[in-house]
């Protein structure tokens, strides 16, 4: 090879190393004084997702990883204007864009490889479409179906479909709620995780109710519910529907030994210890809760995160490392994701902060973790977006 070829690879190579490089931003982080290990290091890849040049997605209120470590984002294409969606008017008023689907799967590397939703794939009951009128809550369980919930005007209702898109089942119907006691009925739920081994599938009832419900997947027949402290869910409905408006309504009255679940009860999950957390957001906390010998909830604590925040509140999401050992929650109110240690719940600090810059969080919604470590997160509001964490150090 000549050597002004080889001077040239050699400085091709560089370039696209030092390009890499660049795309990973630091986080604004803040270590916990006195903590007893250090935190996991994060960088934004600022490159990531490559979606479609016409593409462009709206509030994101849900994310979940497969087992292949794509990345599942559901978003809300009503969230977006006309004034965004230049190409769906007639004539277009502009060279760009339009709403992606509602639910894309995207690869570690950042292409789309799967996307798809809207009424067209969902069943009708008594002439009502089952799809939701603002969806929330994404989950993706072992056996690769997807499931998703809504909390607009009317949106009772969990859907599940395959990996494609196709309709399985769902629990609850769209315009039909009765309250905590129900065992067939749902209350604008806000998240679902369904596992696979007990074929329990556990939704966060959340925005109208105030509790978790569960149903076994292998009949689809009620199993059990609970509000805070595993009691009976009490503490009334929410009365009317839930809009964005009421996202900060009661902030002056979080209380993080509340007997009762509050008016936003955000989130569920299950790590690989078994236990579940549920995020109790309008009280700044999380409750953990573990299934005794017959399968049925019994509580074990509670998690208060940043008590005295008010506003929009905190406790909003929960991820865990792969090896368990690192908890990570989201915080909506103060933009940040908290890092505990898992076995201790001893908190080792936080990183970001609100803003719209990458690292930055505008109404930070979602937290999930791939088999590597990395993180991804989605905004709401105006945020509007996912951004990839990827580890760096441990």
């Amino acid at each position: 090879m000549k050597k002004t070829s080889l001077l040239l690879l050699i400085s091709g190579l560089i370039s696209i190393s030092a390009t890499a490089s660049e795309t990973l931003v630091a986080l604004e982080s803040y270590p916990e004084p006195g903590a007893s290990r250090p935190m996991p290091e994060f960088k934004v890849d600022a490159s990531w997702p490559d979606l479609p040049d016409t593409w462009i997605i709206g509030q994101v209120p849900g994310l979940a990883v497969d087992k292949a470590d794509n990345l599942w984002l559901l978003h809300r294409p009503n969230s977006l204007s006309p004034l965004d969606l230049a190409l769906e008017q007639t004539p277009p008023t502009g060279v760009c864009c339009e709403a992606a689907p509602h639910v894309v799967q995207i690869s570690p590397t950042g292409q789309v490889k799967n996307s798809w939703g809207g009424e067209s794939i969902a069943p009708e009951i008594d002439g009502v479409n089952q799809w939701p009128q603002t969806v929330h809550g994404l989950f993706v369980d072992d056996n690769n179906t997807v499931w998703l919930g809504g909390n607009g005007k009317g949106d009772h209702v969990v859907l599940n479909f395959t990996a494609e898109g196709k309709f399985i089942r769902q629990f609850g119907t769209r315009n039909s709620t009765e309250g905590n006691q129900s065992k067939q009925s749902l209350g604008n739920p806000a998240d679902i995780f369904h596992d696979t081994d007990t074929n329990e599938v556990v939704i966060a009832d959340g925005y109208i109710n105030k509790r978790i419900i569960g149903f076994n997947t292998n009949d689809n027949g009620f199993s059990q519910y609970w509000g805070a402290y595993a009691a009976i869910p009490g503490g009334g409905t929410r009365a009317g529907d839930f809009d964005v408006s009421q996202a900060t309504a009661g902030a002056d009255n979080i209380n993080t030994d509340a007997p009762n679940f509050g008016d936003i009860v955000h989130c569920v999950t299950k790590s690989d210890n078994g236990l579940i957390y549920v995020c109790d957001r309008r009280n700044n906390r999380l409750q953990v809760f573990k299934n005794d010998a017959n399968g049925k909830a019994v509580f074990v604590r509670d998690l208060v995160i940043a008590g005295e925040t008010m506003g929009l509140g905190t406790a909003t999401d929960v991820a865990f490392s792969p090896d368990n050992n690192y908890m990570y929650v989201a915080d909506m109110m103060n933009g940040r994701i908290w890092v505990l240690w898992h076995e201790t719940y001893e908190v080792l600090g936080s990183f970001g902060r609100p803003g719209r810059y990458p690292g930055q969080f505008t109404w930070l919604h979602s937290v999930v973790a791939d088999s590597k470590g990395n993180l991804y997160t989605s905004e709401v509001s105006t945020g509007r977006r996912v951004q990839k964490l990827v580890l760096v150090s441990e």
